[in-house]
């Protein structure tokens, strides 16, 4: 039986779950629909997630259509989550982008389509409640092709729509009308079609144009649009339908050497570490010895796959699948199982968070037990952070928004029983080097109180381009752990600049490096005072590179959000001032009939205030799309943020901190 790995995504609120329970009621794998009101739908398992109605962790349900295993990956929908979205985007073989027929195309589905369209998925899209008051989906449809892509086409038509009584009807391969936009939509891409019907229409039969429109979606190069209600279930046959005939299923050789990707980690009743992985080539099984990542190593002990709505007991899991893991302990999301899959594993496909909170234990005597938890959560969501100041034992995470800190304090209350607060949340900033900048010290020569040589230079490096680390000198004239300490402790030491924040786009180049040989007493006894370690390199690094970039300078760059502003045309010299004040930069403002639509940029840390005041300035009729774009040099005084480690900006308290656990060594050899 064949597999596809299927993602339903939308913009909170816009019906994703209900259409969940909707599709796994029609294949018959649940009797009864579960409501996201009351808390009983199958996807949504977090006490919270029923709480409030909203999805914050992706979960795997399957069913079966027309010979096809469906494994259906329903996401989280608010913002605050994207995370969740992103881990998922790299097992998916298509996907149903769910639009509401009320509120239409709206902040969060646009980021969607923009980042499915990127990475080429396969996606159909489902324009849902049809049958609520104000649904409008031929408004809706028009939307879609103006703000998501014009390559899309309806593939029915809705009767009664707004009303309980909505009804959505596919258009037969006799409606010409119907006939005409599906080969002017499709003959962009096929010239052969379009020669064949403009010779003879009767030549392009139906059958032709399904398959085209098929291999077209296959492809995403055109997105069939559907309409219907997951409540009533009026449309979701022909949606079932289009999953199973225009979605490509998943491809794999069992054959070839085993390559997954693992996109989510959980916790068993017993404290067990869960893996989630999407096999793609080879097969894992029972008892099989895998590698994990580039270096680890660990013997599967139990295997699931999804069917029929649940999760089996199997002893294999084949290329295509979707699997449960147990018993690799040390696993994280993102890691690649076996060899890597053609594509690329924990990509980042959106932006990254730009808040900071510091999390503060209610009882003093639940720090143990707050560092235990948040270190299972950071298990579940990478991005977070998790970030340890043992000098003023404090623990802080990174967020996405404000709604993210109270889904977080509500997990560690319920799930762990650790009452927490939080301080004032703060953005994060980042340092990029201003110019060049070289230190080095050496082995036997003051003031380096340490067993090697370190040299390294740094410079700036293209905006985006992350960190590259080089090798000034020979690859043997150095031991590789000694090479390997070095570049990790380089990455480790740039999360801190000269003002605390992390050290992005910049090149490090190792110019200089030395060591003595492993050296003995007359009887044999290795003599460490005498031979260089790895921790040798592990402490000096840091002194060498905060000297290196202290010469290179750097600048504070705050993170920027692109903002995109629709207001009511009598209120738009109303709200310019107040963009003013929280340092917005309109770009473009754009009549639009009777609205005004601006453009421009805006802090992160500025945006939550902004949706805040929006509605009252607004009359409660703007409309706030955000997303992080790039960052920006801040104006005025840089702000710091304090260090956390032993501060090798100060050589003194540095060498008091980390000498403590060095043993004294001779002047020279």
């Amino acid at each position: 039986m064949t597999t596809l790995n299927l993602g339903i995504l939308a913009h909170v609120d816009a019906g994703k779950t209900s259409l969940t329970e909707r599709l796994l009621h029609s294949a018959g794998v649940i009797d009864e629909l579960g409501s996201v009101d009351d808390g009983n739908t199958r996807t949504d398992t977090m006490a919270l997630e029923r709480q409030r109605g909203i999805t914050i962790r992706s979960a795997v349900v399957s069913f079966v259509v027309h010979g096809v295993t469906v494994n259906l990956i329903d996401t989280p929908g608010h913002p605050d989550f994207i995370a969740e979205v992103e881990r998922v985007l790299s097992v998916l073989d298509g996907a149903v982008l769910v639009v509401s027929a009320v509120e239409g195309v709206q902040a969060q589905t646009r980021v969607l389509m923009r980042t499915l369209q990127r990475l080429r998925i396969p996606t159909l899209i489902f324009i849902n409640k049809v049958d609520r008051a104000g649904a409008d989906p031929e408004r809706v449809l028009r939307q879609i092709a103006e703000k998501l892509t014009p390559h899309v086409v309806a593939t029915g038509w809705v009767d009664a729509s707004g009303t309980p009584a909505a009804r959505c009807t596919p258009f037969g391969s006799d409606d010409s009308a119907f006939t005409d936009r599906l080969v002017d939509l499709l003959s962009a891409h096929d010239d052969a079609l379009l020669a064949a019907y403009v010779e003879d229409e009767r030549a392009v039969s139906a059958g032709r144009l399904r398959r085209a429109l098929a291999a077209q979606t296959g492809r995403a190069r055109v997105h069939p649009v559907f309409a219907g209600s997951a409540i009533t279930g009026a449309g979701v046959a022909a949606l079932t339908a289009g999953i199973a005939e225009l979605l490509p299923v998943a491809a794999g050789d069992e054959d070839a050497p085993l390559s997954g990707t693992v996109f989510k980690v959980e916790r068993g009743p017993a404290g067990e570490k869960i893996a989630y992985a999407r096999i793609f080539t080879g097969v894992v099984r029972v008892r099989d010895r895998i590698r994990i990542g580039r270096d680890a190593e660990a013997k599967v002990t139990a295997i699931s796959v999804f069917s029929d709505g649940d999760a089996v007991p199997s002893q294999t899991a084949g290329a295509g699948r979707i699997a449960k893991l147990w018993g690799l302990s040390d696993v994280r999301i993102g890691d690649v199982l076996g060899v890597a899959p053609d594509r690329p594993a924990g990509r980042h496909h959106f932006s990254p968070p730009t808040l900071e909170t510091v999390v503060v234990p209610c009882r003093a005597a639940d720090r143990a037990a707050l560092h235990t938890a948040l270190a299972q959560l950071a298990e579940q969501d990478p991005l977070i952070n998790l970030r340890q100041d043992d000098l003023r034992q404090e623990i802080s995470v990174s967020l996405y928004g404000e709604v993210q800190k109270e889904v977080i304090q509500a997990t560690l209350a319920d799930e762990h029983g650790v009452q927490v607060t939080f301080r004032e949340t703060t953005t994060v900033c980042v340092e990029r080097p201003v110019g060049v900048g070289a230190a080095v010290e050496w082995i036997g020569k003051e003031p380096n109180p340490f067993l090697g040589t370190v040299g390294l230079r740094v410079e700036p490096a293209p905006a985006g381009s992350g960190f590259e680390f080089r090798l000034g000198i020979e690859l043997g004239s150095m031991p590789l752990a000694f090479l390997k300490a070095i570049e990790e402790t380089v990455r480790e030491t740039l999360r801190q600049g000269l003002y605390g924040w992390q050290v992005i786009d910049c090149r490090l180049t190792l110019t200089h490096g030395g060591y003595w040989a492993r050296q003995s007493h007359s009887h044999g006894v290795f003599d460490k005072s005498m031979s260089s370690t790895a921790g040798d390199f592990r402490n000096l690094t840091p002194l060498v590179l905060m000297a290196a970039l202290a010469r290179a300078g750097t600048r504070v760059h705050e993170p920027m959000h692109r903002f995109r502003l629709e207001l009511p045309a009598d209120l738009f010299g109303t709200v310019l001032p107040v963009l003013a004040r929280l340092d917005a930069v309109p770009r473009t403002s754009t009549v639009q009939g009777t609205s005004y639509l601006v453009e421009g940029d805006v802090p992160a840390g500025r945006v939550h205030a902004l949706e805040q005041r929006l509605p009252a300035l607004t009359r409660g009729e703007g409309v706030l799309e955000s997303e992080f774009d790039h960052y920006q040099p801040v104006r005025g005084t840089a702000p710091s943020r304090p260090r956390w480690d032993h501060n090798p900006l100060n050589r003194k308290d540095y060498l008091l901190a980390v000498e403590r656990r060095v043993t004294a060594r001779p002047e020279s050899r």
